[in-house]
């Protein structure tokens, strides 16, 4: 890909170019005048696809702007709010991961005071060890390490799991399947609320040779699912998620939720963000609030929405997301999310990006989304970019600027990377600050093509010439013969 880096012999412009050649920002060249500046080069029309629809937010009337909804302030997550949304120990790994990755000391102690409390529901002392070694005496005397409370708890789990070892001896004694399944997954409850996530795993796994219905071994997989997802073991994940749909006809809509969801997690996990938007886009609404020990419906439309922006073309997004009945029940719990996504479609970039930077902040704080919050934007950026100079020959980096809010050394920057991974077909003039689309050669292509299929029609040709002959002396035959 070669860039123009020094000033051009001809004007760029062409000289009979006139006010109605320019729209939104966008120098449109005549063709004639184009085909002259590139050596006579035969090019096409602009493309009139979608021409209306990239209009930015800058171009439009003031009136027009004040009656769209405002961008989203970037207010300060609310804890309260966010961890009232799950329970169990996902809700305090994720207050724990706040106080972990949040700058703000306010915050940070509050989640601690939140998941302090809600340990102490629990029974989870090591987990609460390490919570009062991270407050470290700054809430006060009634946050500090609690002796009492602990020694009881230990003393009580000590006593559970006495019973918990007879019963299952006494189960196997008697070959009772039923029993000895309950016994083992009694085994994996206990287990999970001590913490000791591998040992919860090991026993509840172990259930499956006591399974006599399709419900016992889609129970097994729901729990496997869920201490592999603590564990951050994504693999067991998928695996369990195959197993529990070989059973389809047990499955009641919740439970296809709750495993949709699960398989977008571990496809998030793993980067596959088309097959994780897939996962969280068939969804069912069903899944309301039951499976807060994992995920809230909220975050179903927020991993969703952005995967499906970071990996969808236009036609999947309008499809697949925006005219998608069920995922609409997920997006109205999120409004934001919901307005980038029109706003990404209606091609108003500048508003796109602005609510993206408004929620990164607290995005950042998620547990699943933070390690990949900084790829899913730059690729979102990366397709806007793309789809704003798709319909178009030409274009001015000044005016393109404006509409990303950025520097024109920064969108050349940019444009210069997408060029040279071959995603936009195009090439810059970096003297009159210009973007010239580089469309194929149609007739180069066509000859190629014919040429092509030319090599293979004689490849065939003479592989069956030999076929032939070789039936022909009965080669196959002698061949069979003397073995």
């Amino acid at each position: 890909m070669r860039l123009i880096t020094g000033p051009l012999k001809k004007n760029p412009i062409p000289l009979g170019l006139s006010l109605n050649n320019i729209q939104n920002g966008v120098v449109l060249s005549s063709v004639k005048s184009f085909a002259i500046f590139f050596e006579s080069k035969p090019l096409r029309e602009p493309k009139t696809r979608r021409t209306s629809a990239i209009m930015d937010t800058d171009d439009e009337p003031l009136s027009e702007q004040k009656q769209r909804k405002p961008i989203i302030s970037g207010e300060q997550l609310d804890i309260e709010a966010y961890a009232g949304l799950y329970t169990g120990r996902t809700k305090i790994s994720r207050l724990i991961f706040i106080a972990d990755k949040c700058d703000i000391v306010s915050m940070k102690l509050e989640a601690l005071r939140m998941a302090y409390d809600e340990i102490k529901k629990g029974e989870n002392t090591q987990l609460f060890r390490e919570v009062v070694q991270k407050i470290n005496g700054r809430l006060g005397s009634d946050y500090g390490s609690d002796v009492s409370w602990t020694s009881a708890v230990v003393r009580k789990a000590d006593q559970r799991k006495e019973k918990l070892e007879s019963e299952l001896n006494a189960y196997r004694t008697n070959l009772i399947k039923e029993s000895i399944r309950m016994g083992y997954n009694d085994f994996g409850d206990f287990y999970y609320a001590q913490g000791a996530l591998g040992d919860a795993f090991k026993n509840y796994v172990r259930t499956r040779d006591y399974c006599t219905t399709a419900t016992h071994i889609i129970h097994m997989c729901l729990n496997a699912i869920l201490v592999s997802i603590e564990m951050g073991q994504f693999a067991h994940v998928t695996s369990y998620v195959s197993k529990a749909e070989q059973n389809k006809a047990d499955l009641d809509p919740i439970t296809i939720a709750k495993l949709q969801c699960a398989a977008g997690l571990a496809h998030l996990e793993a980067k596959r963000y088309k097959l994780a938007a897939r996962k969280f886009l068939e969804t069912a609404p069903e899944l309301g609030n039951n499976y807060s020990e994992v995920i809230a419906a909220q975050d179903v439309a927020t991993y969703g929405g952005l995967c499906a922006l970071a990996s969808f073309d236009r036609s999947e997004l309008k499809a697949k997301v925006i005219d998608n009945i069920n995922f609409r029940n997920f997006l109205e719990l999120v409004p934001e999310v919901r307005e980038l996504i029109h706003d990404f479609y209606s091609s108003h970039y500048a508003s796109c990006l602005d609510r993206l930077g408004n929620l990164k902040a607290n995005l950042l704080l998620d547990i699943h989304l933070h390690d990949h919050v900084e790829t899913l934007y730059t690729e979102i950026r990366n397709k806007a970019l793309i789809q704003y100079t798709d319909p178009f020959v030409s274009v001015d980096l000044n005016m393109m600027a404006n509409a990303f809010k950025t520097t024109v050394a920064g969108i050349q920057k940019e444009l210069e990377a997408l060029i040279t991974d071959n995603q936009i077909q195009a090439r810059i003039d970096s003297h009159n600050k210009i973007l010239y689309a580089r469309h194929a050669d149609q007739r180069k292509a066509t000859f190629q093509r014919v040429l092509q299929t030319g090599v293979e029609f004689d490849r065939d040709v003479r592989a069956m010439l030999l076929r032939a002959n070789l039936m022909k002396h009965d080669y196959n035959f002698k061949a069979s013969r003397k073995i």
